[in-house]
């Protein structure tokens, strides 16, 4: 499939998802978004990839926010079908992929950009990054799951100032908060994220998937997280990947996972 907004790198069992609007600092659009949307439709079928990276192309930003350009003269109506279909076609369809997504945040992540990034399973930031939620400052709140997100990654308090202040913080206050769970030099940001999920991948990657499905648990409402955790405890005893991974340590050998 090809793209207008975004590139799709595939190689030695990763992908990468570079969002590639750089002349408006990545900025998401409908069109972007859709694209998106079906670019993990691919890679969910696709059994040669086995985890995502969400990135930006240039140096400046990973994304700088949505393009405002696209809702400014919205109705009510249409900003709720704005947000309700962003967060179920992209957002929300992210947080629960499962494969793991790593956001390698370059530069900017402010709005939207910022809720893509804390879609993603984790975050790894360059040292030049700046991260923030300005929507307050445009007379709007977040809609794409940073209300939500933020709080959280980063505690409620913290969160709250954030939104209500519209400012920015850097990678290393990020990095204090919890926001990302590195903070690299700009030049190494790739290489790290990629040694990353090199280590990830020597894992199984179907039991990887169940535990992202039982972390995500204990953020739904009604859902008992320890019930899905013991469920999916159970189900890893039926599978390819428990076999092998018992028998490789009893024979004290490095596992080769099937995938099933």
């Amino acid at each position: 499939m090809s793209y207008n907004n975004i590139l799709i790198e595939k190689e030695n069992g990763l992908a990468q998802l570079t969002i590639n609007r750089p002349k408006k600092l990545n900025a998401l659009n409908r069109e972007t978004l859709e694209e998106i949307h079906n670019a993990f439709a691919e890679l969910e079928s696709d059994e040669n990839v086995k985890i995502i990276v969400l990135t930006g192309s240039g140096e400046k930003a990973f994304v700088a926010g949505a393009d405002i350009s696209e809702f400014a003269d919205y109705s009510i109506a249409e900003g709720k079908n704005l947000a309700a279909k962003g967060q179920e076609e992209v957002f929300d369809r992210i947080a629960n992929f499962h494969k793991p997504v790593i956001a390698a945040i370059n530069g900017f992540a402010l709005g939207g950009g910022l809720e893509l990034a804390m879609a993603a399973h984790f975050r790894i930031a360059s040292d030049n990054a700046k991260m923030g939620l300005p929507e307050t400052s445009l007379g709007v709140i977040p809609g794409y799951g940073g209300t939500q997100r933020l709080p959280q990654l980063v505690g409620k308090g913290r969160a709250m100032e954030m939104i209500m202040t519209a400012g920015m913080i850097d990678a290393k206050q990020a990095l204090q908060y919890g926001l990302v769970n590195h903070v690299t030099p700009a030049e190494e940001l790739m290489e790290f994220t990629t040694k990353t999920a090199q280590k990830i991948m020597r894992n199984s990657m179907v039991a990887i998937g169940k535990a992202i499905e039982a972390i995500n648990a204990n953020d739904e409402d009604g859902v008992n997280g320890f019930d899905k955790e013991i469920e999916n405890f159970g189900k890893s005893f039926g599978t390819e990947d428990f076999k092998e991974g018992t028998t490789a340590f009893l024979e004290k050998r490095k596992a080769d996972f099937p995938g099933k």
